[in-house]
This record gives C-alpha cells, structure tokens and sequence, in this order.
C-alpha cells in the first residue's frame, strides 16, 4: 500500500516537516499551525507546491538538496555540516529577517574555530543565500556584503622527527595508518576519509576519484609511495566494501572523530611535557574551579550529589588537560598535507610537479599558500647555490 504523507518533527531543525512529491516542507515550530498548513498544501495543485521562499531554513534544505544533485558527496556533506550548525542557531529566522549580524554572533559562538574554519562557515551561509537569490527564493541577498573573516595562513610544518614522535605516542594502528598514508601523499583529508577500494589502481599504485567526487570538477589522482601503497593493500583486504580508513570500532572516520584523536594526541604529548619539567596542578587552583562545577551528576536520570572528593577529581583532571593543551600544539590531517608540500619543495621537485600531486588546477596557489619559504634564509641559500652551479 502506498504511504500517505504525514508531518514529522525535525529534532535536529526544531519543526514540524513534511516531504510532498519529492519536496520537503518546513512547517513551523508550531503544532497546530504546522498541521493547518500542510492540510492547504494537500489542497493545492501539484506545480503549485513550493518550498516557503521566507523560511530560512527551508531555503537551506533546499540548497542542500540542489548540492546533492548537482555537486560531490564531499562538497554536499561540506555545506551540510556547517548549514546544520546555522539552522540550529537560528531555527525560525527568515530569509527577509536575516542581518550580516546574525551571522557574526553565530561564528563567535563557534569556540575553537581556526582563523580558516571561521571563513568557511561564512562562505556556506554566504553561498547558501547567493545561491537562494540567483534561483529566485528572494529578492535580495541580505548578507552579500558582509566581509569574511580573513582565511589564515598555514604556517604549520611538521619536521620528519616531529612526526616519528608522534607516531610513538600512536597505539592505535587504524589512525596510524590514516596519518602514515597522509603524510606520505599528501592527500586531502576528504581524500583519506573517502577513498573506498574501487577508487583504488593497485597496478599503477595509486587512487583515482572521478570528477564527480573530486574537488575542483576534475578527476583527482593520488600517487602512493611505497609505503602508502601497502597500507592501502592491508586496508583493502580488511574493508572490500565502503570506506578504506576506519577506527577500531569498525566505524568510518568522520572529521569530528579525527578532531577527537588529534586532541587525544595533544593531551598526551602535553602530559608528556609536564612531567619532562616537573609541572604540577596547583591546589589553590583546583580548589577554585571545585567550588564552581556543577554540584550534581546523573546516575541512571537521576541528579545524585557529588562528593568533595569526586569534586576535586574532576577538577584536577580538567585543570590538568587544560595545562597540557597549553604546552603542546594540536596537529592536523591539513597539516600533514602542508608539510608534505613544504618538504618536496625545500627537497627540490619543482612546483608544478608538486602542484599537480596535489591535486591543485591552478599551480599559483603554491606560491599564494607557501610564501613562508620566502622566509626561510637556509632555503633560499642553497636554493641560489644551485641556480649558478
């Protein structure tokens, strides 16, 4: 029997939804209103169902939906992550209501944002609404003047020792393998996370995703090294379907759980550097933040008090991570990347070869993203030794 449809609560959104032909609706916060307007909607011709043009949400749900459609799974999950992010903020704000100022307070709410990170969740939203106006769901771009904020340079280059001692405070062999594989080609991060074992040329050693799930609307090749092209065969014999590079739970790796490791790995190498000086958590300080946590805890749903002792625990364990965060820095798969791209090129492979390894269309954004090398007096000197012999 066919389904007949029915509205549905949207946890994630806060509203009341209801997909009709193919096109999801946004009804509302409200119940009784929600129902009252999908009854006119059923009343309504079919070429006349449209999503609510004044419902900012709407307008997202559908420009996700043309993503989809029309870009690489890489590109939609991109836009989805941080759209979902704005919609949760402003749940029933419309297009027409919608002030660059809604989008400032929103970023700076987002704690832990790199200078980069910032930039992209104001180009999505940016995006978002060029994109509404050009397909007519408004009338005008409420925030196409807002300025974004300044993307941040990557200034963070991993030495080869570096890297080895991170590798020693790594027991988890599945992250392993996605760092090693990382730092050997210098892929992207949606590369790594998204290569499956049909993207995989064993022959000529390397992977190949089609244009329709590269970045740049082109076909992406990544060459492997020899090593790289062993872990690719290991992986592949242990996931012959789906995502090559998992946890230990089985799970593919997402970009919050590789977040999560990294700072796992920073914990530990800050803890690592405080017992190196003799540092220690001062009393004093553990004492204070004891008397400002919450003074309950959740036992099966139900608030139980804490103890002075759990109290003190708990707050000597935040004050510690605290500390070792402060005397540690937090890597990245985009560093890895950008460190391989340093190291080829103070190696000597010229620029366009390390351009197109990396996948790039257009070999001046080395020159725009490395600048740093200008910078580097040792380089530059043996770089001007060569040029006469």
């Amino acid at each position: 029997m066919p389904r007949h449809p029915k509205p549905w609560y949207w946890q994630a959104r806060r509203c009341w939804c209801v997909t009709l032909h193919g096109v999801r609706h946004n009804l509302g916060p409200d119940k009784a209103a929600a129902f009252d307007q999908f009854h006119r909607l059923m009343t309504q011709p079919k070429e006349k169902r449209v999503v609510r043009g004044d419902s900012l949400v709407a307008i997202i749900d559908a420009f996700l939906e043309w993503s989809q459609k029309h870009r690489s799974p890489h590109t939609y999950e991109w836009y989805r992550y941080r759209l979902q992010r704005f919609a949760e903020i402003h749940p029933h704000l419309n297009a027409s209501q919608l002030r660059p100022f809604h989008v400032q307070e929103w970023l700076n709410s987002l704690d832990g944002l790199s200078s980069g990170s910032r930039r992209n969740h104001c180009r999505a939203i940016k995006r978002t609404l060029q994109w509404a106006f050009q397909q007519g769901y408004v009338d005008h771009n409420p925030i196409a003047h807002l300025e974004q904020p300044a993307g941040g340079k990557r200034e963070q280059v991993i030495s080869p020792a570096e890297f080895e001692t991170m590798l020693t405070l790594i027991p988890d062999q599945d992250f392993r393998d996605l760092l090693l594989v990382t730092w050997e080609t210098g892929c992207r991060p949606q590369e790594s996370l998204g290569v499956e074992a049909r993207h995989v040329d064993l022959t000529h050693s390397r992977w190949v995703f089609p244009q329709t799930e590269s970045k740049g609307g082109i076909p992406r090749i990544v060459y492997l090294t020899g090593s790289a092209l062993d872990i690719t065969r290991r992986r592949m014999a242990r996931f012959a379907q789906g995502k090559l590079f998992r946890n230990s739970n089985g799970q593919a790796w997402t970009t919050d759980a590789v977040n999560c490791a990294f700072i796992r790995l920073q914990i530990k190498m800050g803890r690592q550097e405080m017992q190196k000086r003799g540092i220690e958590v001062k009393e004093s300080a553990v004492r204070e933040l004891a008397r400002r946590l919450a003074p309950t805890r959740l036992a099966a749903g139900v608030p139980v008090a804490k103890s002075k002792s759990e109290l003190f625990g708990e707050a000597r364990r935040k004050l510690a991570t605290r500390l070792a965060c402060s005397l540690a820095q937090k890597y990245s798969l985009y560093a890895l990347r950008h460190s391989w791209a340093t190291h080829a090129l103070e190696r000597g492979l010229d620029s366009l070869t390390v351009a197109v390894l990396m996948g790039h269309r257009d070999p001046s954004t080395l020159a725009k993203v490395y600048q740093h090398l200008s910078h580097s007096p040792v380089y530059l000197l043996e770089q001007a030794q060569r040029a006469v012999g």
